[in-house]
């Protein structure tokens, strides 16, 4: 009875660009009555993610219960900012009936899992599930280990390399930690392309997990909500690459953010952003904007070149019509190349 009394936490992990955040949304917009929080953390002080999941203003999730860490990544920052967090919720008047955690799109979840076995909150609470959400199209392109072997081959045959790609070991420790992955996107991919894919996450997957196809981030909460994992308690069957290490860091990553002015052609700002990418080798940027003359925010999602872009709600009285973009790449980026090309 005593697990039955814990509150069950959804936690939602996936690489850059897989469409999280999307997906959280959909879950926010279709809760079907059941009172809902959300924990969402950004990858450095950028507070995108959550001005995005604040707009789809639902009554399930109200903002006081979208709760942002923006401070570091959750599987880093357990002791300092999730559990306070975590604690905070749960002791409202009124604690939500299921939470929602958006891991940054480098953090590793299985940290995470197990900090929900620390005494300040293992009687409160339960892992319901790991979801590891998946952009389909980019591992069809090739990026994120989609062929593990080839990659070992390349990194053997080429003696300049002297570490490993963090990349595939976060994308590959995301699906090795999941009770259900959500493979993003079908709508972009070929069926040819689509079962391949599905190959090459099974055979990352260490024991019988679910691949669920999706478009939009479009899932029906019923499948996300209530799997009954009690992930904390079954971490031995969740490997991971970083198993007997401590923290890890984001040292190969650098992460800024673009104050976007007023734009007047919504198709000529998404093709400059898609250039930039392309020109720069940009993993990933979201934001919004304002078009001038139009009563509602601009939406914008890339991943590498790939851009998607719609009007999410109206800009609030009560706020500035300011557009911000985050720009994540691998280290090195020409922060200000970027910015003057996204700016021209």
């Amino acid at each position: 009875m005593t697990s039955l009394a814990k509150v069950p936490c959804t936690i939602v992990t996936g690489f850059l660009g897989a469409g999280k955040t999307t997906l959280v949304r959909h879950v926010l917009g279709n809760a079907g009555g059941r009172r809902l929080a959300v924990i969402v953390n950004e990858f450095g002080d950028v507070g995108v993610d959550g001005e995005i999941l604040k707009g789809c203003g639902d009554d399930s999730c109200p903002e006081d219960r979208i709760v942002e860490l923006s401070n570091g990544c959750l599987c880093c920052t357990v002791a300092d900012e999730f559990v306070p967090a975590l604690t905070s919720l749960l002791s409202l008047p009124e604690p939500p009936e299921h939470i929602v955690i958006e891991t940054s799109g480098l953090a590793l979840p299985k940290p995470l899992v197990q900090a929900f076995n620390w005494p300040e909150i293992a009687g409160r609470v339960t892992v319901d599930g790991v979801v590891a959400v998946v952009d389909g199209k980019a591992v069809a392109e090739g990026r994120f280990a989609d062929d593990p072997d080839a990659v070992a081959q390349q990194r053997a045959e080429d003696s300049s390399l002297d570490h490993d790609n963090p990349l595939e070991e976060v994308f590959e420790d995301q699906l090795l930690c999941a009770d259900l992955v959500v493979m993003n996107k079908t709508d972009l991919m070929s069926a040819v392309e689509i079962e391949e894919v599905v190959r090459e996450i099974r055979g990352t997957l260490p024991r019988a997990v679910k691949v669920v196809e999706t478009q939009g981030g479009k899932l029906d909460p019923a499948v996300l909500l209530g799997l009954g994992a009690a992930a904390e308690a079954d971490l031995a069957s969740r490997p991971s690459h970083h198993d007997a290490e401590g923290e890890h860091d984001h040292d190969d990553f650098d992460t800024f953010i673009v104050d976007i002015p007023a734009t007047a052609s919504p198709e000529s700002f998404v093709a400059r952003l898609a250039a930039t990418a392309e020109r720069h080798d940009i993993l990933r940027m979201k934001g919004f904007a304002e078009v001038t003359g139009k009563p509602m925010r601009l939406l914008v999602q890339g991943v590498g070149a790939r851009f998607q872009s719609q009007f999410d709600r109206p800009w609030r009285s009560d706020e500035a019509r300011q557009g911000r973009l985050v720009v994540i790449g691998e280290k090195g980026l020409d922060v200000d190349a970027i910015r003057a090309m996204i700016l021209d």
